[in-house]
């Protein structure tokens, strides 16, 4: 009996500890993810775009394709990437998510470029263009372009998220990118489907609202939508600036060059004292976060000829043959 009890003791105790250890692979998946706000919130932007044009009953087949084909690229190529890395070069870790901040900046800038001067620098650097055909075929096509435009945010995502977990065992990291990747895949194609859907929704709630309470719902809904998009590319424009931006200043004081680093502290810190000390922490916040999306926008601008005198063409020579021998 007391063997037996003893047993039972210790089942229970490893029970604790793989209980705590799921609890503290969902808050690093948790903290890690918010890291990776700004390229989440542009992967939700982004997308809903690859299903305009198609059958209403087709949107939601083609966002399922592009969310399997997301949570692919996460766990299949892009976390056992992340985890060679972490163990055996971790010093690429910051080189790396400098590269992925300097390509948001140029993202956000870009944005900025053309809904300013009406200008595609760039814009289809990693975008499928236009294609003809018959529907399943066409739907087969977007379908590939968005997984591939979704590989190269995921690997932002995943980057960012790995240099935010706390130094543990390799199974910990594994697990807590697998989890923070698959959450943020349910996350954005779960947000994009309703969006998709929402002016659907609001035409059917118009067509059968027996109140007009209700009809008035449906109609704010389908007219309200465009504007929703619109708002969402603002917030998504501006969020890849502040954390592209960030990304690229933490990196810099990582690598030595820590002027500009500095400098936007103390300045946010001055911000932050010339308030109100209830105001105090917003304040400050809100200083840094400007201060470093100006930053962003400043490279994201430089980085736009470099787009287009040289990725550009670089990219359409390289993957532009490989798609027609293909």
């Amino acid at each position: 009996m007391s063997g037996l009890l003893a047993l039972l003791d210790d089942v229970a105790s490893i029970a604790k500890v793989a209980a705590a250890s799921i609890d503290d692979v969902a808050a690093g998946a948790a903290k890690a993810s918010a890291k990776a706000a700004g390229a989440v919130i542009d992967d939700a932007a982004v997308t809903p775009k690859y299903v305009q044009g198609f059958e209403a009953k087709r949107e939601l087949p083609i966002i399922w394709k592009i969310a399997r084909g997301s949570i692919k690229n996460k766990l299949l190529i892009l976390l056992p990437a992340a985890l060679i890395l972490a163990n055996f070069a971790p010093w690429l870790i910051a080189p790396l998510l400098m590269l992925g901040g300097a390509y948001l900046c140029f993202e956000g800038a870009e944005k900025i470029a053309h809904a300013l001067f009406h200008s595609d620098a760039g814009h289809h650097v990693f975008e499928e263009d236009d294609v003809e055909g018959d529907p399943a075929h066409l739907e087969e096509q977007k379908a590939a372009g968005a997984i591939k435009t979704d590989f190269i945010l995921s690997a932002e995502i995943m980057t960012i998220i790995l240099s935010a977990i706390p130094a543990s065992n390799f199974w910990m990291e594994a697990a807590t990118l697998a989890v923070a990747g698959v959450g943020i895949t349910v996350v954005v194609y779960g947000s994009v489907a309703l969006i998709v859907k929402m002016d659907d929704f609001g035409l059917w709630v118009y067509a059968n609202g027996k109140l007009s309470i209700t009809r008035t719902l449906g109609r704010w809904l389908v007219r309200g939508m465009p504007y929703f998009m619109k708002l969402l590319t603002i917030v998504g424009t501006a969020a890849m600036l502040w954390v592209g931006g960030s990304i690229v200043v933490h990196g810099l004081e990582e690598l030595g060059f820590g002027w500009l680093g500095h400098h936007i502290h103390d300045w946010a810190y001055a911000a932050g004292h010339m308030v109100p000390a209830s105001w105090e922490g917003f304040v400050e916040w809100t200083s840094k976060a400007a201060m470093d999306g100006v930053f962003g926008l400043a490279l994201g601008l430089v980085l736009i000829p470099v787009a287009t005198k040289v990725i550009v063409p670089v990219w359409g020579a390289v993957f532009g043959k490989a798609d027609k021998a293909h």
